[in-house]
């Protein structure tokens, strides 16, 4: 493993271009090798179905599939197979997701806007949701609480969640647990791209879904983005790329908790980012040396090494510049190790998720505080939010008039109707005043 160099970036000696630079994501990995292998997947399950899920299942996860789904009887060797430690972990952040998800849910809203004009907001569940958690370098029980828990809420009527199986066969227990836990019974052994297609336009055993969910690689979050282009595909969640932390420090912050919140993001993979933005020189040079000495004892030191390649360690004259900074990187998850943090809170525009203080870190947001993980990344905070039980809900607009109600606005319709040329949106109303004249 080779140690990353770790430079210092001082913002104000960089002219426009340079600072863009310096704030460039890893490129993604959308070449044109990418994009057609990700069609061609996403061609041959649509041409092949079942056939074509078994063939790559085989190829890419290197097992033999006779069925997908999950059985009974493996969701309670689950049961049994988990530490009680693990089980009463994964319950534990459940509850706390619950609550707080429960607590930001929207709610239906009835209005009277004028005199015989009621208008309302009415929630509907999307009927039909395909979550996906993936199982790459590590299983994430954590992602299926994540999207298991609001879809629960929003009483989604029929939820897929699928998972890659390993060599055997199998599914991490861990993840089955926490489904089960969220009222899934449809959990299917597939993973990748070739799932993703599969639950965007249906096979012989998966059925189509109507929104798809969760994160992924490089292939998953291509496939995505194909499904959500093609009218015949299905809705995503949000845009996603590698993960991302960006710290804003000042010289009261302890260096060694900077540098463990950093490598807590550098080993989700090589492709991930982490930032340092902090108005004390001293306190950065502290936390290059932190890093080197906790990413020797790190077991994923390879992978958290990768990430820190392009990492970035800038210097801010202030730390007005630092939150500037930060708002126009638009980071995943923004951790503000500063003193009152509240108070620059105020100033945080783009962010998928706020980490406030010394005794935040990040890592509890992935897991446990309560709030969701699954983010924009990429800088799609700037105008995406992280999933949520709204994102598993459709908001149906009514509206109810009185005649007395369309007597009362039906002239402010006529006039713009008429100044859009829209004459038969006119009619629709002049029509109806016109009756309640002759009426009267």
């Amino acid at each position: 493993m080779s140690t990353p160099e770790f430079r210092t970036i001082e913002w104000n000696a960089l002219d426009a271009a340079a600072r863009r630079a310096a704030l460039q994501r890893p490129p993604q990995a959308r070449d044109e090798q990418l994009i057609n292998g990700v069609a061609r997947i996403i061609a041959q399950v649509r041409a092949d179905g079942d056939g074509a899920l078994r063939a790559l299942t085989r190829r890419f996860d290197g097992c033999e599939l006779a069925e997908f789904a999950v059985t009974p009887e493996e969701f309670a060797a689950a049961q049994t197979q988990l530490e009680p430690a693990l089980k009463r972990a994964i319950e534990e952040a459940r509850s706390r997701i619950e609550l707080f998800h429960r607590a930001t849910a929207p709610q239906p809203l009835r209005v009277q806007t004028a005199p015989g004009v009621v208008c309302e907001r009415i929630l509907r569940p999307i009927a039909h949701v395909g979550l996906y958690v993936p199982a790459g370098s590590a299983p994430l029980p954590s992602t299926a609480l994540m999207l298991g828990v609001p879809a629960q809420i929003a009483q989604c009527p029929q939820v897929t969640l699928c998972t890659p199986p390993d060599a055997s066969g199998r599914c991490d227990p861990g993840v089955l647990y926490a489904a089960a836990l969220c009222g899934i019974t449809c959990v299917l052994k597939l993973g990748g791209a070739q799932v993703i297609a599969a639950l965007a336009f249906g096979t012989e055993s998966v059925r189509k879904c109507d929104k798809v969910f969760g994160p992924g690689n490089a292939w998953v979050t291509e496939a995505k983005r194909q499904i959500a282009q093609d009218i015949d595909g299905a809705a995503i969640d949000l845009p996603a790329g590698p993960s991302e932390v960006l710290v804003v420090a000042d010289a009261g912050a302890d260096p060694d908790f900077i540098a463990a919140d950093l490598l807590a993001q550098a080993e989700h993979g090589p492709d991930s980012q982490v930032l340092l933005v902090a108005d004390d020189r001293e306190l950065i040079d502290a936390v290059s040396l932190a890093l080197r000495q906790q990413l020797a004892a790190l077991p994923r030191a390879d992978i958290a090494s990768a990430a820190l390649a392009h990492s970035r360690l800038i210097l801010a004259a202030s730390l007005d510049q630092a939150v500037a900074i930060s708002n126009d990187y638009a980071p995943e998850h923004l951790i503000l190790n500063v003193t009152a943090p509240q108070r620059w809170l105020e100033k945080v525009e783009n962010a998928g998720s706020v980490f406030l203080g010394a005794w935040s870190p990040e890592a509890v947001g992935d897991y446990c505080s309560g709030t969701n993980h699954v983010l924009p990344t990429y800088g799609h905070a700037r105008a995406w939010s992280g999933v949520s039980v709204a994102s598993f809900l459709k908001q149906i607009t009514v509206q109810e008039l009185t005649p007395a109600g369309l007597a009362g606005i039906g002239p402010c319709a006529v006039t713009l109707a008429r100044a859009e040329r829209l004459h038969a949106h006119e009619r629709a109303v002049t029509l109806r005043l016109e009756k309640m004249e002759r009426d009267a």
